[in-house]
Protein backbone atom coordinates (compact mmCIF):
# COMPACT_ATOMS: atom_id res chain seq x y z
CA UNK A 1 0.00 0.00 0.00
CA UNK A 2 1.37 3.43 -0.94
CA UNK A 3 2.23 6.14 1.60
CA UNK A 4 -0.55 8.33 0.19
CA UNK A 5 -3.17 5.55 0.48
CA UNK A 6 -2.35 4.59 4.06
CA UNK A 7 -2.27 8.28 5.06
CA UNK A 8 -5.72 8.86 3.54
CA UNK A 9 -7.15 5.78 5.32
CA UNK A 10 -5.68 7.05 8.59
CA UNK A 11 -7.19 10.53 8.30
CA UNK A 12 -10.55 9.02 7.33
CA UNK A 13 -10.60 7.07 10.58
CA UNK A 14 -9.62 10.13 12.58
CA UNK A 15 -12.21 12.27 10.76
CA UNK A 16 -14.99 9.91 11.86
CA UNK A 17 -14.18 10.89 15.45
CA UNK A 18 -15.91 14.20 14.66
CA UNK A 19 -19.22 12.30 14.92
CA UNK A 20 -18.62 11.64 18.62
CA UNK A 21 -21.08 14.45 19.28
CA UNK A 22 -23.83 12.08 18.11
CA UNK A 23 -24.05 10.84 21.71
CA UNK A 24 -25.69 14.17 22.57
CA UNK A 25 -28.47 13.65 20.01
CA UNK A 26 -30.34 11.40 22.45
CA UNK A 27 -30.69 14.22 24.97
CA UNK A 28 -33.53 16.73 24.88
CA UNK A 29 -32.69 20.33 24.02
CA UNK A 30 -33.57 21.41 27.56
CA UNK A 31 -30.91 19.11 29.02
CA UNK A 32 -28.31 20.14 26.45
CA UNK A 33 -28.95 23.82 27.18
CA UNK A 34 -28.15 23.17 30.84
CA UNK A 35 -24.80 21.54 30.09
CA UNK A 36 -23.69 23.84 27.27
CA UNK A 37 -21.61 26.02 29.57
CA UNK A 38 -19.81 22.86 30.75
CA UNK A 39 -19.08 21.92 27.13
CA UNK A 40 -17.75 25.42 26.48
CA UNK A 41 -15.43 25.05 29.51
CA UNK A 42 -14.31 21.65 28.21
CA UNK A 43 -13.58 23.14 24.80
CA UNK A 44 -11.58 26.01 26.31
CA UNK A 45 -9.47 23.47 28.17
CA UNK A 46 -8.88 21.26 25.12
CA UNK A 47 -7.91 24.25 22.97
CA UNK A 48 -5.45 25.56 25.58
CA UNK A 49 -4.12 22.06 26.16
CA UNK A 50 -3.84 21.45 22.42
CA UNK A 51 -1.80 24.63 21.99
CA UNK A 52 0.53 24.27 24.98
CA UNK A 53 0.84 20.48 25.29
CA UNK A 54 0.69 19.41 21.62
CA UNK A 55 1.28 22.09 18.98
CA UNK A 56 4.05 24.15 20.60
CA UNK A 57 6.08 21.16 21.91
CA UNK A 58 5.91 19.60 18.43
CA UNK A 59 7.22 22.85 16.96
CA UNK A 60 10.13 22.92 19.39
CA UNK A 61 11.23 19.48 18.21
CA UNK A 62 12.05 20.77 14.72
CA UNK A 63 12.55 24.50 15.21
CA UNK A 64 15.14 25.87 17.64
CA UNK A 65 14.38 29.52 16.93
CA UNK A 66 12.07 30.75 19.75
CA UNK A 67 11.67 34.24 18.26
CA UNK A 68 10.47 32.76 14.99
CA UNK A 69 8.09 30.36 16.76
CA UNK A 70 6.45 33.07 18.85
CA UNK A 71 6.29 35.41 15.88
CA UNK A 72 4.29 32.79 13.98
CA UNK A 73 2.14 32.26 17.07
CA UNK A 74 1.32 35.98 17.23
CA UNK A 75 0.60 36.02 13.49
CA UNK A 76 -1.95 33.26 14.07
CA UNK A 77 -3.40 35.06 17.09
CA UNK A 78 -3.70 38.31 15.10
CA UNK A 79 -5.23 36.63 12.06
CA UNK A 80 -7.96 35.06 14.18
CA UNK A 81 -8.54 38.45 15.82
CA UNK A 82 -9.13 39.99 12.37
CA UNK A 83 -11.30 37.08 11.25
CA UNK A 84 -13.48 37.40 14.33
CA UNK A 85 -13.91 41.14 13.83
CA UNK A 86 -15.20 40.45 10.32
CA UNK A 87 -17.50 37.65 11.50
CA UNK A 88 -18.85 39.74 14.38
CA UNK A 89 -19.65 42.57 12.00
CA UNK A 90 -21.31 40.17 9.54
CA UNK A 91 -23.38 38.21 12.06
CA UNK A 92 -24.07 40.69 14.83
CA UNK A 93 -25.00 44.24 13.92
CA UNK A 94 -26.99 44.72 17.10
CA UNK A 95 -25.45 45.94 20.33
CA UNK A 96 -26.28 42.69 22.07
CA UNK A 97 -26.76 39.32 20.37
CA UNK A 98 -28.94 36.50 21.65
CA UNK A 99 -26.69 33.91 20.00
CA UNK A 100 -23.01 33.88 19.14
CA UNK A 101 -22.69 32.38 15.64
CA UNK A 102 -19.24 33.92 15.16
CA UNK A 103 -17.92 31.67 17.96
CA UNK A 104 -18.92 28.61 15.96
CA UNK A 105 -17.48 29.83 12.69
CA UNK A 106 -14.14 30.97 14.09
CA UNK A 107 -13.83 27.68 15.99
CA UNK A 108 -14.46 25.81 12.72
CA UNK A 109 -11.71 27.81 11.02
CA UNK A 110 -9.25 27.07 13.81
CA UNK A 111 -10.17 23.39 13.85
CA UNK A 112 -9.89 23.20 10.05
CA UNK A 113 -6.35 24.58 10.14
CA UNK A 114 -5.49 22.15 12.94
CA UNK A 115 -6.90 19.19 11.02
CA UNK A 116 -4.97 20.17 7.89
CA UNK A 117 -1.78 20.19 9.98
CA UNK A 118 -2.65 16.71 11.28
CA UNK A 119 -2.91 15.51 7.67
CA UNK A 120 0.51 16.94 6.82
CA UNK A 121 2.05 15.37 9.94
CA UNK A 122 0.49 11.96 9.21
CA UNK A 123 1.77 11.93 5.63
CA UNK A 124 5.23 13.08 6.76
CA UNK A 125 5.32 10.37 9.45
CA UNK A 126 4.38 7.56 7.05
CA UNK A 127 6.98 8.90 4.61
CA UNK A 128 9.56 7.93 7.23
CA UNK A 129 7.92 4.56 7.87
CA UNK A 130 5.05 2.78 9.67
CA UNK A 131 7.13 2.63 12.86
CA UNK A 132 6.62 6.41 13.10
CA UNK A 133 3.32 6.73 11.25
CA UNK A 134 1.26 4.41 13.45
CA UNK A 135 2.21 6.04 16.80
CA UNK A 136 1.57 9.48 15.28
CA UNK A 137 -1.92 8.42 14.14
CA UNK A 138 -2.71 7.02 17.61
CA UNK A 139 -1.44 10.21 19.24
CA UNK A 140 -3.64 12.39 17.02
CA UNK A 141 -6.62 10.09 17.57
CA UNK A 142 -6.36 10.26 21.36
CA UNK A 143 -6.16 14.05 21.51
CA UNK A 144 -8.93 14.45 18.92
CA UNK A 145 -11.55 12.67 21.04
CA UNK A 146 -11.83 15.26 23.84
CA UNK A 147 -11.28 18.13 21.41
CA UNK A 148 -14.12 17.04 19.10
CA UNK A 149 -16.51 16.84 22.07
CA UNK A 150 -15.58 20.38 23.00
CA UNK A 151 -15.86 21.64 19.41
CA UNK A 152 -19.35 20.17 19.12
CA UNK A 153 -20.36 21.90 22.34
CA UNK A 154 -19.12 25.27 21.06
CA UNK A 155 -21.16 24.89 17.87
CA UNK A 156 -24.29 24.15 19.92
CA UNK A 157 -23.57 27.12 22.18
CA UNK A 158 -23.19 29.28 19.07
CA UNK A 159 -26.74 28.49 18.00
CA UNK A 160 -26.12 25.60 15.60
CA UNK A 161 -28.77 22.86 15.51
CA UNK A 162 -27.46 19.44 16.51
CA UNK A 163 -27.47 17.92 13.00
CA UNK A 164 -25.92 21.07 11.52
CA UNK A 165 -23.23 21.04 14.21
CA UNK A 166 -22.38 17.40 13.43
CA UNK A 167 -22.23 18.16 9.71
CA UNK A 168 -19.96 21.20 10.01
CA UNK A 169 -17.75 19.44 12.55
CA UNK A 170 -17.27 16.64 10.02
CA UNK A 171 -16.55 19.11 7.20
CA UNK A 172 -13.87 20.68 9.40
CA UNK A 173 -12.40 17.22 10.04
CA UNK A 174 -12.14 16.61 6.29
CA UNK A 175 -9.50 19.34 6.05
CA UNK A 176 -7.09 16.62 7.18
CA UNK A 177 -7.41 15.18 3.66
CA UNK A 178 -6.28 18.52 2.25
CA UNK A 179 -3.30 18.31 4.60
CA UNK A 180 -2.35 14.85 3.30
CA UNK A 181 -2.49 16.02 -0.32
CA UNK A 182 -0.56 19.17 0.56
CA UNK A 183 2.11 17.02 2.19
CA UNK A 184 2.19 14.80 -0.91
CA UNK A 185 2.65 17.78 -3.25
CA UNK A 186 5.18 19.56 -1.02
CA UNK A 187 7.02 16.46 0.20
CA UNK A 188 10.38 18.23 0.36
CA UNK A 189 8.94 21.34 2.01
CA UNK A 190 6.75 19.79 4.73
CA UNK A 191 9.16 20.59 7.57
CA UNK A 192 9.17 24.29 6.71
CA UNK A 193 5.37 24.27 6.30
CA UNK A 194 4.82 22.52 9.64
CA UNK A 195 7.25 24.90 11.39
CA UNK A 196 4.93 27.76 10.40
CA UNK A 197 1.52 26.10 10.70
CA UNK A 198 1.96 24.53 14.15
CA UNK A 199 2.58 27.80 16.05
CA UNK A 200 0.10 29.60 13.77
CA UNK A 201 -2.64 27.14 14.80
CA UNK A 202 -1.52 27.38 18.44
CA UNK A 203 -2.03 31.15 18.25
CA UNK A 204 -5.52 30.59 16.87
CA UNK A 205 -6.39 28.09 19.60
CA UNK A 206 -5.14 30.44 22.33
CA UNK A 207 -7.12 33.31 20.84
CA UNK A 208 -10.38 31.36 20.63
CA UNK A 209 -10.06 29.99 24.17
CA UNK A 210 -8.89 33.20 25.85
CA UNK A 211 -10.86 35.79 23.88
CA UNK A 212 -14.13 33.96 23.22
CA UNK A 213 -14.73 30.92 25.38
CA UNK A 214 -13.33 31.89 28.77
CA UNK A 215 -15.18 35.28 28.72
CA UNK A 216 -18.38 33.30 28.13
CA UNK A 217 -17.63 31.31 31.29
CA UNK A 218 -17.27 34.55 33.25
CA UNK A 219 -20.91 35.38 32.44
CA UNK A 220 -22.05 32.57 34.74
CA UNK A 221 -23.09 34.21 38.03
CA UNK A 222 -23.95 31.14 40.10
CA UNK A 223 -20.96 30.03 42.18
CA UNK A 224 -21.69 26.26 42.01
CA UNK A 225 -21.99 26.31 38.20
CA UNK A 226 -18.90 28.51 37.93
CA UNK A 227 -16.98 26.01 40.04
CA UNK A 228 -18.17 23.13 37.86
CA UNK A 229 -17.06 25.04 34.75
CA UNK A 230 -13.60 25.60 36.19
CA UNK A 231 -13.25 21.95 37.20
CA UNK A 232 -14.31 20.91 33.70
CA UNK A 233 -11.73 23.28 32.22
CA UNK A 234 -9.03 21.77 34.44
CA UNK A 235 -10.11 18.20 33.60
CA UNK A 236 -9.84 18.99 29.88
CA UNK A 237 -6.32 20.34 30.41
CA UNK A 238 -5.34 17.18 32.30
CA UNK A 239 -6.80 14.93 29.58
CA UNK A 240 -4.83 16.75 26.88
CA UNK A 241 -1.66 16.49 28.98
CA UNK A 242 -2.18 12.77 29.57
CA UNK A 243 -2.83 12.23 25.86
CA UNK A 244 0.53 13.84 25.17
CA UNK A 245 2.39 11.92 27.89
CA UNK A 246 1.07 8.48 26.95
CA UNK A 247 1.53 8.90 23.18
CA UNK A 248 5.06 10.33 23.19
Amino acid sequence: MSILSISLISVLGISLVSFIGVILLVFRDEIINKILIVLVAFSAGTLMGGAFFHLLPETLKTNNKPLQIFSYLLIGFSCFFIIERILRWRHCHQRKCQTHPHLGYINLIGDGVHNAIDGIIIFSAFSVGPQLGIPIVLSILFHEIPQEIGDFGVLLYSGFKKIKALFFNFISALFSFAGVFLGFVLLNQTDKLINFLLPFAAGGFIYIAASDLIPELHKEKEIPRSLISFITFAVALILMLLAKIFTD
